[in-house]
């Protein structure tokens, strides 16, 4: 496919048709705000939301006490009305156990356009969304590495006669979880993205060629037009959208952002994630330097993040740190906790904060961005 350099095609998934091919990355906790997914989704893009903690935020941004489901349905009304009834998805961590399918229910329940899973294999999510009354309107997207994992998810949905909408390829280059365990593995060649996407592609060839969304690492015009030619329907992109004004992070995350060298940009491994997948950080994170330290006390008293139904950083601090509390912290929810900052490699070349749109007319080689209406189309 021939993509011309000033015109980026629609993307199709399910019965939805995307005006901008290009996917606002899910950044918990609170990254992906409303505010943002709202801004994107008005531009002609899929903005998507984090449903991490979404109770305590959504709570606290109303006023009044919401459980998962219903804080999960809050946040997606919240952006659609924000972004002019454009499209919305929910991003959904499989390793975030407990509230799992109310968060996925609950984003169904709040008119939600994709729900999009991974930190883990998103098994149960097909039978999960068919027991919705709108089960068919939802697009279902995993988020995989390999395609022996698209493989794998294609083999277990087919079980419930539905198959991946689409299905986001996400490098070692990625911010926060990346599905690597080890320094080694996310460092090799063989796991390039564009290594990646290739074996995507024969798998999703097979199982009927679903549309296939490149991530981790995109970052210009330039990328997304690459990316479109190799066959990809669109991509994902989360560091450019986290700087930007209407994300969730905080001035002071935003001002280390901008500053930032890639020297500045470190995998933690050991501490790392509670998750045990390695986890992309900014070094100089105040809460990261005291995880290094050792010097904050085990504790983990969100229980967003999980491994196995525990958090391991509830007890020990020498393989593990908490996330969900400093991520908390650079939302300005967690006072008294010192600040996480998760970006992607290529944080280092942001040199400004700037608005959604002027961001989207950049990612689009545009200088003006005509007015987009969010349609839906037959499948």
């Amino acid at each position: 496919m021939s993509v011309d350099s000033k015109v980026l095609p629609a993307m199709r998934i399910r019965n939805l048709e995307i005006p901008v091919p290009i996917i606002q990355g899910g950044m918990g906790i609170g990254l992906s705000s409303y505010t943002l997914a709202g801004a994107v989704a008005r531009e002609g893009g899929l903005g998507v939301l984090s449903s991490a903690a979404l109770d305590r935020i959504v709570s606290q941004r109303h006023g009044k006490k919401m459980r998962t489901r219903e804080a999960t349905a809050q946040d997606v009304r919240d952006a659609k009305k924000m972004g002019n009834n454009g499209f919305i998805g929910m991003n959904i961590m499989v390793a975030v156990i407990n509230p799992y399918q109310d968060s996925v229910l609950g984003a169904m329940d709040g008119g939600v356009d994709a729900i999009i899973s991974g930190a883990g294999l998103p098994m149960a999510l097909p039978e999960i969304a068919l027991s919705h009354p709108r089960a068919d309107e939802v697009a279902l997207i995993p988020i995989v590495s390999s395609g022996r994992a698209l493989d794998v998810i294609c083999k277990r949905w087919s079980r419930s006669n539905r198959l991946p909408d689409a299905v986001v390829v996400e490098g070692p280059l990625a911010g926060g979880h990346i599905a690597w365990r080890t320094l080694e593995d996310a460092h090799n060649p063989a796991n390039d993205l564009d290594v990646l996407l290739k074996d995507v592609f024969e798998v999703a060839k097979k199982w009927g060629s679903m549309p296939v969304i490149a991530a981790g690492g995109v970052y210009t015009h330039e990328d997304i037009c690459r990316y479109l030619e190799m066959g990809c329907a669109g991509v994902q992109m989360g560091t450019r959208f986290l700087a930007t004004h209407e994300s969730g992070a905080n001035d002071a995350y935003k001002k280390m952002l901008v500053e930032c060298t890639e020297d500045d940009i470190e995998l933690s491994s050991k501490p790392g994630s509670p998750c045990g997948m390695l986890f992309r950080v900014l070094k100089k994170s105040p809460f990261y330097q005291e995880a290094l330290l050792r010097e904050r006390a085990p504790n983990c008293n969100k229980g967003y993040l999980l491994n196995k139904g525990h958090c391991p950083s509830k007890y020990e601090n020498e393989k593990t740190f908490c996330i969900c509390n400093g991520l908390l912290s650079a939302i300005n929810m967690n006072p008294g906790e010192k600040e996480l900052y998760t970006v992607g490699q290529k944080a280092y070349m942001v040199d400004r904060i700037m608005s959604v749109r002027e961001l989207m007319m950049e990612l689009q080689g545009k200088k003006e961005i005509p007015q987009v209406v969010a349609r839906e189309v037959t499948p």
